[in-house]
């Protein structure tokens, strides 16, 4: 059974910086885009960083040159690294991966639980 298990969220203050990681686990063929994204309270689900297999990244506008979407492919994980994080910032952030099971299969979404960020004024 595949799985998302993120890890490294938590309560900051507003220009702090916070790392959170991603690792898939369970047997699967290949992992192809792997991603962040956050939803704040009354609010939609939204992307904040993505990454595609061969490295290509894309931020958000709100968090451009604030954050850095990362992955090691060997180790099957995902990296968001955050820096001078804001108010605004705070949201539950779940890991998201595009995941191959087997050579002939097409891909399927697999989702983390979730981890909380709090950032205080």
């Amino acid at each position: 059974q595949v799985q998302l298990v993120e890890s490294g969220g938590g309560l900051v203050q507003a220009g702090a910086s916070l790392r959170l990681s991603c690792a898939a686990s369970g047997i699967f063929f290949s992992i192809n885009d792997m991603g962040w994204y956050r939803q704040a309270p009354g609010k939609e689900r939204e992307l904040v960083a993505s990454i595609t297999s061969s490295g290509r990244t894309s931020y958000a506008d709100s968090v451009k040159a604030r954050f850095t979407i990362s992955r090691d492919s060997a180790k099957k994980t995902v990296v968001l690294q955050m820096d001078s994080l804001k108010p605004d910032d705070t949201a539950v952030y779940y890991c998201n991966a595009a995941i191959v099971l087997g050579i002939l299969d097409y891909e399927r979404r697999y989702w983390g639980q979730g981890t909380q960020v709090t950032v205080s004024s």
